[in-house]
C-alpha cells in the first residue's frame, strides 16, 4: 500500500493548493493514505501570525482542523484522510504547544527542528567563516535538540533529521558520534522517522535523511514512514517506490503509519 505522511497546503504561506487538491492528488497517485500535516502556528507569540511565509496563523488553526476532518469523512471509501500536523520543536514552549494540541484527535504529530541556535537551519550562512570546531558544535547543537524533542512525549514522528544539509551538503561530512547518539535515542524513545523526498529540491538534492543514517537508525531499531514534504499537489507521493526499494536494499522489512496515534506497519 502507498502512504505519504508530510504534505502541507496554502495555509503555511510558502504551499500552494487546498488540502482538497492534495487528497485528490494523492486519491489519482493510488495513495491508500494520505496524511495533511500543515505547519503548526507559533503559539508562543501574540501576534496571530508572526511569519506569514512560514507557518498558518493561530485564528486558521481550528479551521485547519475543521477542515481535514470533513474531507476524511468525504473520502470515506475512497482513501483514508488523516489528521496530522508539523510542529516546530522549541524546548522553552514544549508544555504550551502540548496544550494546543490536546483538544485535537490528530492521527500524528510530526516534531521538527527548524531552528537552531536562533537561526534557521536552511540559513547557509550561518557556516561561513567558521572552523571545524565551530562546525561540530553548530551540528551537535542541532542534534541535541532532536534528542530533546524525541524525548518530549509529544511526536510520533520525527520530521527530516538531517535536513541541516540542504543548502549546505558538507554538513553530512562533519564529524561527530552524536548522530549515532541521537538515533540510539529515537529508537528507545520508539518513534519512527520519515524518508523525506523534498531534499531533491534544495541544494543538497538528495532525500532526508541520509542512506548512511539510514543504515544507523535500522541498527538501533527505529521504525520509519514516509513523507514527500509536498508544497505543490504533484509531488504527493513522490519517490514513494525508489524510497521502499532503497530501503529494502538497507535491510528494512516494514514501514508504518499512524491513525489515532497508534503505529500501523506495513511490510515494504
Amino acid at each position: 500500500m502507498k502512504f505519504d505522511l508530510h504534505t502541507h497546503n496554502e495555509r503555511c504561506g510558502h504551499a500552494t493548493g487546498t488540502i482538497r487538491l492534495y487528497v485528490e492528488a494523492a486519491a489519482q497517485a493510488g495513495l491508500s493514505v494520505i496524511g495533511i500535516s500543515d505547519h503548526s502556528p507559533y503559539f508562543y507569540s501574540e501576534q496571530d501570525q508572526l511569519f506569514p511565509g512560514i507557518a498558518m496563523a493561530r485564528s486558521a488553526f481550528a479551521g485547519y482542523v475543521e477542515e481535514v476532518l470533513r474531507l476524511k469523512r468525504e473520502y470515506e471509501g475512497k482513501i483514508e484522510v488523516l489528521l496530522g500536523v508539523e510542529s516546530d520543536f522549541f524546548p522553552e514552549h514544549l508544555e504550551l504547544y502540548r496544550s494546543s494540541f490536546e483538544p485535537y484527535p490528530f492521527d500524528y504529530i510530526i516534531g521538527s527542528v527548524h531552528q537552531s541556535s536562533g537561526v534557521s537551519i536552511f540559513n547557509k550562512n550561518r557556516w561561513k567563516g567558521l572552523d571545524e570546531a565551530a562546525h561540530i558544535l553548530h551540528k551537535e547543537t542541532y542534534y541535541d535538540l532532536i534528542q530533546q524533542s524525541a524525548r518530549a512525549g509529544l511526536f510520533q514522528i520525527l520530521g527530516h533529521i538531517d535536513a541541516m544539509k540542504g543548502f549546505y551538503p558538507a554538513f553530512s561530512e562533519i564529524p561527530t558520534p552524536k548522530v549515532d547518539e541521537t538515533l540510539k535515542v529515537i529508537g528507545e524513545e520508539d518513534l519512527a522517522i520519515e524518508i523525506n523526498t523534498s531534499g531533491k529540491t534544495k541544494t543538497v538534492g538528495g532525500w532526508y535523511p541520509s542512506d548512511l543514517i539510514l543504515e544507523r537508525a535500522l541498527h538501533y531499531g527505529v521504525a520509519v514512514t514516509f513523507g514527500s514534504d509536498a508544497h505543490v499537489p504533484e509531488r504527493v507521493g513522490d519517490e514513494f517506490e525508489l524510497v521502499s526499494k532503497r530501503l529494502k536494499e538497507i535491510g528494512y522489512k516494514e514501514w508504518c503509519y499512524f491513525r489515532q496515534k497508534e503505529r500501523i506497519n506495513v511490510p515494504l
